[in-house]
């Protein structure tokens, strides 16, 4: 609830400091002493436009602040203070700024800055927009907001019908999920099927094919070896000529070891030297063997070369074909025939998630239905609990009705199948029309006022504010309006600007507004009185400006029947 509003600068007040409490507080005083600019005040820092006519003359800054504290936030609030990073601890109170300056200063040139700050933190304008809903509900002569916006009327009469609406919105959820489902899988499905026959066609190639991992890399190394034996085979053959034949560098070798073995005795030298040729020999003997092996290793048949590269080149080609390496071949085929599966099988899953949509669908119904049910019930006890609230308040010519109309399916929600308004007629024969269309601002405020009796709201702002609901009324029909604004005060705040003596005498904390000048400057106070000021000031309320005994009486009496 609203605690503390301070005020400086701002058309007639210099510097004002006002606390508040629960219950239901009343504003009084004279007309044009400055009432409207305490609503403009707390307007500012709910978000209202930054009019640089509110920063008072002869300066060039004018600021607000309002204090509102609270046994638990409410989850709107948490919600929207969070996704602006602002921490508010339990317990803390949450402090609202608005600061507008004159650009030029006191004599600039008529535009205006305007800052907005949640406790000390900056924020934007339009956050203080979103908070106000929760913190301020303003009924006045040309309010737009509160229950006269149809946007909240559902939500009212579903806490009124005390109906569950997270099961039609989980029973939503779940619907929509089901569908996004099956409408996802037909989408692949008739993707799928549209490249059924390529995927065949794809799928038997690559079978007849028949690659295998690790493949590629062996046929190369064969066909590099093949390669590398034929362009060597010109080289092995002449120097195999070499090592064969009677008149090759090892049979002459060979038939010199002979010759010298016969001599060898007859000198140590010959000895050595057979030693030596014989080494030769068996060295020339290794590499003959050794040339014999490397040529046939590096042996090739030219039509296996062949084949080994046209497998290659196939290979290669179906890599290129269906975009992956030779070695990933294998697993797309896999791929292939998981994806020809899925087709042949789409249709029975299909089907399941068909009748999974259609259930969920007839749950959602069944839920959505009762839902309505609850609202149609609900509603024919609002009108009736409406309807007897309108005589006492000197609206008996009219008539209250709660439309709930059905939606159609494409604008059905979480919230169920239908909307749901508040409609009123205000003369005899007269159609149902909004709240907004009832011309009379008077009217209209205590219409608001009968139906906040009717639906003893719970989980609406904080603070509730009247202005000037008992405009154009006066005896039973003003006691009516206190009686009803002292009940729906209790157990909350609720802040009434009010002229009849009736309604002030209901108020558990009273302020009085008054405009005093000095010379040539004007300035607007407000106090909240006491037991002796209460009754001075709901006197002048029933007599004028001369206060006369007899309405100080009566001041008396009222206060004692409150």
């Amino acid at each position: 609830m609203l605690t503390g509003l301070s005020i400086r600068n701002v058309v007639l007040i210099e510097a004002l400091d006002l606390a508040f409490g629960r219950g239901l507080g009343v504003l009084t005083g004279e007309t044009g002493a400055g009432k409207s600019i305490l609503l403009d005040s707390l307007g500012l820092v709910l978000g209202d436009r930054a009019d640089g006519g509110l920063i008072r003359a002869g300066t060039d800054e004018a600021s607000v602040t309002a204090t509102f504290e609270f046994a638990r936030l409410p989850d709107a609030l948490g919600s929207a203070l969070a996704e602006a990073e602002i921490a508010v601890e339990p317990g803390e109170p949450l402090i609202i700024r608005r600061r507008l300056r004159a650009e030029g200063g006191a004599s600039g040139t008529g535009a205006v800055g305007s800052r907005a700050f949640v406790n000390d933190q900056a924020v934007s304008v339009a956050l203080l927009r979103e908070l106000a809903r929760g913190l301020v509900e303003l009924h006045g002569q040309h309010d737009d907001r509160g229950l006269v916006n149809a946007r909240g009327h559902r939500a009212l009469l579903d806490r009124y019908a005390r109906a569950d609406v997270s099961e039609v919105g989980a029973a939503w959820e779940k619907w929509r999920a089901a569908e996004n489902a099956l409408a996802a899988a037909q989408a692949r499905l008739a993707a799928a099927s549209a490249e059924q026959d390529l995927l065949i066609a794809h799928l038997a190639e690559l079978t007849l094919l028949a690659p295998e991992a690790g493949e590629e890399a062996e046929l190369a190394e064969q066909r590099a070896s093949m390669q590398k034996g034929e362009r060597l085979s010109g080289d092995l053959a002449e120097l195999q000529h070499l090592w064969t034949g009677s008149d090759s560098a090892l049979a002459t070798l060979r038939s010199a070891s002979r010759r010298l073995d016969r001599i060898a005795h007859e000198h140590p030298l010959l000895t050595e030297a057979m030693e030596a040729l014989d080494r030769a020999v068996i060295e020339a003997s290794e590499a003959e063997d050794k040339l014999e092996k490397a040529a046939e290793a590096l042996s090739h048949d030219p039509l296996l070369l062949d084949r080994i590269e046209t497998r290659l080149f196939d290979l290669r080609a179906a890599g290129r074909k269906h975009g992956c390496s030779v070695d990933e071949l294998p697993a797309r085929m896999a791929e292939m025939r998981a994806a020809l599966d899925q087709i042949e099988g789409g249709e029975a899953s299909i089907a399941g998630l068909a009748r999974a949509a259609q259930d969920a669908g007839l749950d959602y119904r069944a839920k959505a239905e009762s839902l309505s049910v609850a609202r149609a019930e609900a509603a024919r006890r609002l009108d009736a609990a409406v309807a007897a609230e309108l005589a006492p308040l000197k609206l008996d010519a009219a008539r209250f009705r709660t439309a709930v109309v059905r939606l159609p399916e494409d604008r059905w929600g979480p919230q169920g199948v239908d909307a749901a308004e508040f409609l009123i007629s205000t003369n005899p024969g007269a159609d149902f029309a909004p709240l907004a269309k009832i011309a009379s601002g008077g009217e209209l405020s205590r219409f608001i006022l009968a139906l906040k009796v009717a639906l003893a709201e719970e989980g609406g702002a904080a603070t509730v504010i009247f202005d000037e609901i008992d405009r154009g009324v006066g005896g039973a029909v003003a006691s009516a309006i206190g009686e009803r604004l002292a009940r729906l005060a209790a157990g909350g705040q609720l802040l009434a600007v009010t002229h009849s003596p009736q309604v002030a005498a209901r108020g558990t904390a009273h302020y009085l507004i008054a405009k005093s000048s000095e010379g040539t400057v004007t300035r607007t106070s407000v106090v909240q009185l006491d037991a002796g000021g209460r009754q001075e000031e709901i006197a002048r309320m029933l007599s004028g400006a001369e206060i006369t005994p007899e309405a100080r009486a009566q001041a008396e009496r009222l206060l004692e029947q409150a």
